[in-house]
């Protein structure tokens, strides 16, 4: 037997006994009628059998939060009844990071990956920040190190360092400022020096140098989900179906951006879809991400290929409920490292502003 995953499930068993102690989380149809409006604008995407299980999970979560002040983040990637069922605020990490520094709640719950949670708290150190699994990583996070980006520094003198949120707190902390999909091109272009660093990205640093006269030299790092997408396959899509838009992350390879009618970040993505409603479009990301716009735009036929980040899919209800109940998942960082990586995420958001 595999202890680590023995020691797992047993924490699994211990969650999920001690939470029906203090909660009614059997499907009822009472639990259906108290989310009913909540379910309404995800009927599309889930099944009423499924929302028979998750709703009182929806309905303890969100009489829990309240009780703790508490705001729910979560990121685009969130399963749709995450996205739509118990959080706040959505949206890409930009948005998330922003949103954060914007809140009253005493308590933040990130539903995302962990450097995002991170960046929560380095935003807010004195909030209590929750992530529902600390296990939820990223493979861009994981990618690179400090001792990494400053082996950059000393091969490029004097080139300021932009690294994409998706990173450790400890990368951030040795950062000059830090960017997103979102605004890559605005916090490059922003720089008075004609060499930037860019980490640990490389299909998004490639993509970048492809829009500005700067010199970007970059980390060879990549997000698990968008490098696995090919070119070859948005085009035996194209002549499977001509009239379907192609919009694709700036994560995904050039090639594959090159192929795209849009590339832009998950909100930019978003925000395409809302405006312009293409009779049948292909999301180049992370699965949820289709499921969730979807409930929008229910006139928009959504077609694959898409990938689900595993990490991302460690975030469950029955977690987030669990964070909330036992406080526990809190995540802390040396201030040591937390005041340097606050001044590189402010840095971008003031930019932004």
């Amino acid at each position: 037997m595999n202890i680590q995953n023995s020691v797992a499930r047993d924490g699994f068993s211990k969650m999920a006994g001690e939470l029906q102690q203090h909660y009614d989380l059997q499907p009822s149809d009472a639990a259906f009628d108290a989310t009913r409006d909540i379910y309404v604008a995800l009927s599309d995407v889930i099944p009423e059998a499924d929302w028979m299980r998750h709703a009182p999970y929806v309905l303890a979560i969100n009489k829990l939060k309240q009780q703790r002040n508490a705001v729910i983040l979560a990121h685009n990637y969130m399963t749709p009844q995450i996205y739509g069922g118990v959080s706040d605020v959505v949206g890409d990490s930009l948005q998330l990071a922003i949103a954060a520094t914007q809140t009253d709640a005493d308590v933040i719950v990130q539903a995302g990956v962990h450097f995002m949670a991170e960046t929560a708290k380095i935003l807010n150190p004195e909030k209590t920040v929750l992530i529902p699994d600390s296990s939820a990583g990223c493979s861009l996070a994981e990618s690179a190190t400090p001792a990494d980006i400053e082996a950059l520094r000393a091969q490029y003198p004097g080139a300021p360092v932009v690294t994409y949120v998706n990173t450790t707190a400890e990368i951030k902390a040795v950062s000059d400022i830090c960017c997103t999909s979102a605004n890559a091109l605005e916090v490059v272009n922003s720089l008075d020096s004609d060499t930037v660093i860019m980490a640990p990205d490389a299909h998004l640093a490639r993509n970048i140098a492809a829009q500005t006269d700067k010199r970007i030299v970059y980390w060879e790092g990549a997000c698990i989900v968008h490098e696995r997408f090919t070119a070859e396959e948005l085009r035996d899509f194209r002549k499977y179906d001509p009239d379907v838009v192609i919009i694709a992350h700036p994560e995904c390879p050039v090639e594959v951006v090159a192929e795209a009618d849009f590339s832009g970040s998950t909100n930019d993505m978003v925000k395409y879809v809302r405006a312009e409603r293409p009779e049948k479009v292909l999301l180049v990301t992370e699965c949820s991400m289709s499921t969730n716009v979807s409930t929008e735009v229910p006139d928009v036929e959504f077609l694959g290929p898409c990938n689900l980040c595993p990490f991302m899919q460690k975030i469950t209800l029955e977690k987030i409920l669990w964070s909330l109940h036992s406080m526990e998942e809190q995540v802390e960082i040396d201030p040591a490292i937390a005041e340097p990586a606050r001044r590189a995420v402010q840095r971008m958001i003031d930019l932004k502003g």
